[in-house]
Order: structure tokens, then sequence, then C-alpha cells
């Protein structure tokens, strides 16, 4: 079976990459180095992914012949967008509406165009809840984004649907609720958070660290990716994609002092405008339907990503 999956260079999309080589499929990856963060951590991902069955397309999804690209493929993991809450606001929405609306509509033109393809996964965001009204927040609860960038997100979530509905396109939508684990994007909170106590700097916490959230192993999302590809779904379909582990940041912060071993020093900054103050997603719906549930626990990924980032040596005791 050959795949696509856009975004390769990314954090899952990369993770995603390896998994289905491992397994057989024949990939093809689509990535256009954006700049958010450094193009040199996603040169390091892609460097990471085997070249054995792998066809890597150096390209924006606003721009590729898709038609040719999708061309033979079965399954589209999409996985490319601009990510981030900070930075959604101002000026930069428009990168956001292209990166993570226009792109995902373009893509879904030539998918109903595609004579081979069965699904198409696309990479939706907890963030499309914004505050919810009810934890743990289930997928009929009313989206209400907090940010440009979940309104981006649920706008291509629902884009999904509308061409599932309309023409048949074969969609399902994960909303991840925040993806961590080795590769993490360096903007995320657990990278910088180890990156500065490896490098015994005072860790930097934006708002009170009262913020309780939902995190997920980036393991388990590569596997929920895997289910959705492959389950007997109605094309539409939307599953929470959750780790059940809802715990402040100032709760995390205590996880990594037991990691480390040593208490870590704090400095607080302002909150963000955007962020929300809980995540919390019931994954029954895609237990039920595709057999999905979290297999790692946040001290057991915490751990792993900690090794990671020290270089692949042992965590501490």
């Amino acid at each position: 079976m050959t795949v696509l999956v856009t975004g390769v260079a990314g954090f899952v999309g990369s993770a995603l990459a390896r998994r289905l080589l491992a397994a057989g499929e024949q990939v093809v990856g689509l990535d256009s180095f954006t700049d958010y963060y450094d193009p040199a951590v996603k040169e390091a991902n892609l460097a990471a992914v085997p070249t054995d069955g792998f066809r890597f397309v150096h390209a924006d999804l606003t721009t590729v012949d898709l038609d040719e690209l999708l061309t033979g493929v079965s399954v589209v993991f999409h996985e490319a967008g601009q990510p981030g809450v900070r930075k959604s606001w101002g000026e930069d929405f428009g990168t956001y509406v292209t990166a993570n609306v226009l792109s995902t509509q373009r893509l879904l033109e030539a998918a109903r165009r595609a004579a081979d393809l069965r699904r198409l996964v696309y990479a939706s965001s907890s963030s499309v809840y914004g505050n919810a009204a009810a934890y743990p927040t289930t997928e009929e609860d009313v989206p209400r984004p907090h940010s440009p960038y979940g309104v981006t997100k649920l706008a291509a979530e629902h884009l999904c649907t509308l061409y599932a509905d309309n023409f048949g396109v074969p969609t399902v939508s994960l909303r991840y609720f925040t993806v961590y684990g080795p590769g993490q994007r360096p903007d995320m909170a657990f990278h910088r958070f180890i990156r500065a106590a490896l490098a015994d700097r005072p860790i930097v916490v934006f708002g009170s660290g009262e913020q309780v959230r939902d995190f997920t192993f980036v393991d388990d999302v590569v596997e929920a990716n895997l289910r959705a590809a492959g389950g007997e779904v109605a094309p539409g379909t939307v599953f929470n994609v959750s780790g059940g582990t809802s715990i402040s940041v100032n709760e995390v912060l205590g996880v990594l002092s037991d990691i480390a071993g040593r208490r870590l020093p704090v400095e607080r900054a302002g909150a963000v405008a955007g962020d929300v103050g809980r995540t919390g997603g019931s994954a029954d719906k895609i237990r039920e339907a595709l057999g999905w549930q979290p297999t790692v626990d946040i001290a057991a990924g915490l751990r792993a990503q900690w090794r990671s980032l020290a270089g692949d040596g042992p965590a501490p005791a």
C-alpha cells in the first residue's frame, strides 16, 4: 500500500512515517519546511526516517500538483499545518488560514478526484473545544475555539466533514490532545522544560501553572492514526485522541523534579492570550469504534522524552 504523509518532517508526521515504513508500507512524504521553528529540527526528523520505501517531496500544499501526488495513494495522513496558539494572533493569522484551511481545502478537492484513495486522516486539535462546557469533553460537545489557531483547525475539520457529506471523501478527523514524547517540537512546554532542566536554567512557565492539560504520548497518537486509516467508520467521523491523564503544569514540574532528582527552579511569565484553563477529553468513542486506548502514562512518557533530550542516555532513577 502507498500512503501520503503531509508534514512528514514534523513531530507526528516523522514518527508516523517511521512506523509505516517499519510495517512495510510505501510512503510518500511531503513537507515545505516552514520556519515556525528551526528547520534544522525538521531536517533531523527527516534524516531519522528510513529511505527504503520512502520518497520525499519538498513542496507546499498550496502549489504542488496534488493530482499527480495522489496517484496510486490509498491513504493520506494530513499532518501538515501551522501550529501554535501564541503566534496565531495579529498579522500572522493569514499564515494560519493558508496553512490550515486553504491547504486542506485544496487537498480535499484533489481527494475527490483520486481514484485509489480509501481514507484521508486529518490531524485536528483539542484547541477546537476552547474552554469546554464539560469535562471530560466528548465529540458531541459544541466546539468553541479560544484562539485563532483553534478557529483554523476547526474550519479545516468542518471542511473534511463537508467533503465527506457532499462528495463521499473518506475523511476521519482526529482531535489530538497535547502530543508529547521524543521528538516533540522545541516550542512546546515539555521540550522547553526538559531542555532548561538539563542546562540548569530556570524553567519558564506561562501563567500560574494551574492550567490542566490532557497529554497524549506520540506513539499512542501514531497508533490512533493507523487505526483510523484501517477501521470501518463512516466518512466524516471525528474522534478525540486523548491520553486520559489530566494534570496541571505545576504537577508536571513535580514529575520532572522526581526524574531529575532535584528541585527545578521555575520562572513565572504572563499568561498567553488564547490559552485555556483546562483540557480533558473522553476517548470512549474511539475506543468503542476502533479499539484504541492510550498505553503510556505521563511519568513513563516524560521519562522517555527526558532520555531522548539528554542524548539517549539513562534517565535519573
